[in-house]
């Protein structure tokens, strides 16, 4: 994204964040209008104009919220999931989703361990009994963790968090994650397992997973009778990977001896929900980011991100677009521009529909592991000479699979004798039309040096008037004539000999001004010229 004026931004804070993040953002220019506890209808009314939407987890950014939001770009999470935006939409939109994973690591681990603990006393009931006037003991017999035997259902960032702390009460850990299938546990002392060998193992299950299509219900009701008689269940990740009714019987039956949870499918719960009136179970408010270290840490990350975002054109933990880091993005940058102009050249010189995008990347650039921004510059930059809609990093690769455009990528070994060097190819599904630039990046700015096939030395912006002619004396003057009647002043010509089976001549002919349409169609007219094109940068 092209930096921005941060006092041109419309940014809408639409839940509570810590004061720090608001201060941070004015302090660099930014002026965010909150507005907390919107209705859905009245979010809708505040969104046109808006480019950032920043929230929690109260705010639901649904597809009727993001269609009424024309002008949105960003979307800022603060907080880990983001399961209350519609990414899928989002993502079609152009809209950048990031979120803050690390800011509330530490709390949401420390809750795991504090409800861990708390079911295993039986605190809770003990309290409301004591509440009650009662002084009795009799039924609070709890079990000791040390010896016990944690299972930890993810063993990202938050779960390592709890292994650290549950080694540090001596327990004996166990884990389970879909992406540490093989090898060593990335934690001394935790062991990797499978799910079910874990259930069938632990005293302790406690979850620390995203919410998908493929972990909702995840702890179903025959992984529920998988679990070790007389364990308990903790839940501080997300409502959903449980099934709420089918503990409710495993609790009920007796086979379990308690759970906690932070977070339920239906939140709030229902009056009638089936473990509301279960006095082995301990329910709270989705508490996991409830400290004030979190908030501020939530609110400032976002900020930061937010900032960076506008002011450098940096996606710092987006969710749904190529993630580049300050320093990557001071390398790619300049080829990230290189690769949009040569997507929107080959677009616009591409006289049938295109079927296929090829880009490879040759030299010091080829050695990069983030080249996946250059393929989604080219493919924007493409799409967006044909489509009305906004195309941009997010939404490129979506719009081309829903026209069936094929996008290939790799690396090649000749860079021409550059340091770097990008190729890019466009044809169409016959195969009958192709076209292929090569580019560069000398002093920070973009170069195209080679043009189908033959070597030239232009830069890609402006206005470009590009031939394919017979190669016979007289052409170029008897062009250059007509520019010049017409007013039309050259900054620079390059001319590429014969090339291919039709043995044509090209010539890259670069304007100040652009030329009227008038003029265009008279050059095309000519005996020995092929085809003409204006191209626009």
């Amino acid at each position: 994204m092209t930096p921005r004026n941060p006092a041109s931004v419309r940014i809408l804070v639409a839940d509570e964040l810590h004061p720090d993040g608001l201060e941070l953002l004015r302090s660099k220019g930014f002026e965010p209008d909150v507005a907390v506890g919107l209705s859905e209808d009245e979010l809708i009314q505040k969104l046109p104009g808006i480019e950032a939407l920043l929230v929690r987890s109260a705010t639901k950014v649904t597809a009727k919220v993001l269609a009424a939001a024309p002008d949105l770009v960003l979307v800022g999470r603060a907080g880990v999931g983001v399961d209350n935006v519609d990414l899928s939409v989002a993502s079609t939109q152009g809209v950048v989703v990031m979120n803050t994973p690390t800011g509330n690591t530490v709390t949401t681990g420390e809750l795991a361990i504090s409800l861990m603990c708390a079911v295993a006393r039986n605190i809770t009931r003990a309290d409301r009994r004591v509440r009650a006037g009662t002084w009795n003991k009799k039924g609070l017999l709890g079990t000791e963790l040390t010896g016990k035997t944690l299972g930890i259902v993810g063993l990202g960032r938050i779960g390592r968090v709890v292994a650290d702390r549950a080694l540090g009460l001596s327990m004996k850990v166990v884990a389970h994650d879909p992406f540490l299938t093989t090898g060593a546990s990335p934690v001394d002392g935790v062991e990797l397992l499978e799910l079910d060998q874990l259930l069938s193992r632990s005293d302790f299950v406690t979850l620390h997973m995203p919410l998908t299509d493929d972990t909702r219900n995840l702890i179903s009701r025959d992984r529920l009778a998988l679990m070790k008689p007389g364990a308990r269940l903790i839940n501080a990740a997300r409502g959903g990977l449980v099934d709420d009714a089918a503990l409710a019987d495993a609790l009920e039956s007796g086979h379990l001896a308690g759970a906690a949870l932070d977070v339920l499918t239906e939140e709030p719960p229902s009056k009638d929900h089936p473990l509301l009136l279960r006095d082995d179970v301990i329910l709270t408010p989705h508490l996991g980011a409830s400290s004030h270290e979190a908030q501020r840490a939530v609110s400032v990350g976002i900020a930061e991100q937010t900032i960076a975002f506008f002011m450098e054109g940096v996606s710092h933990n987006a969710v749904n677009a190529p993630v580049l880091s300050a320093a990557s993005m001071r390398i790619l940058g300049p080829y990230g521009l290189l690769a949009g102009r040569m997507g929107a050249l080959l677009a616009q010189l591409a006289d049938s529909p295109i079927a296929q995008i090829e880009l490879s990347c040759a030299g010091e650039v080829a050695d990069l592991n983030e080249t996946e921004f250059l393929e989604y510059s080219l493919l924007a930059a493409a799409l967006g000479q044909s489509l009305d809609l906004g195309v941009n990093l997010v939404n490129a690769p979506i719009l081309a699979a829903e026209r069936g455009i094929r996008c290939l990528t790799g690396k090649e070994s000749d860079s021409l004798g550059y340091r770097s060097l990008l190729r890019a190819r466009v044809s169409n599904a016959e195969g009958t039309e192709s076209h292929t630039i090569c580019g560069t990046v000398f002093g920070g700015d973009p170069r195209i040096v080679e043009a189908e096939g033959a070597r030239v030395d232009f830069a890609p912006r402006g206005h470009l008037v590009v031939t394919r002619h017979r190669d016979q004396p007289g052409v170029i003057g008897l062009i250059g004539s007509l520019l010049g009647k017409a007013e039309a002043n050259i900054r620079r010509v390059e001319l590429a000999p014969p090339h291919g089976k039709e043995e044509l001549a090209a010539a890259f002919l670069a304007l100040y001004e652009e030329p009227a349409p008038e003029l265009v169609a008279v050059i095309r007219e000519l005996e020995m010229v092929e085809s003409v094109h204006h191209l626009s940068l």
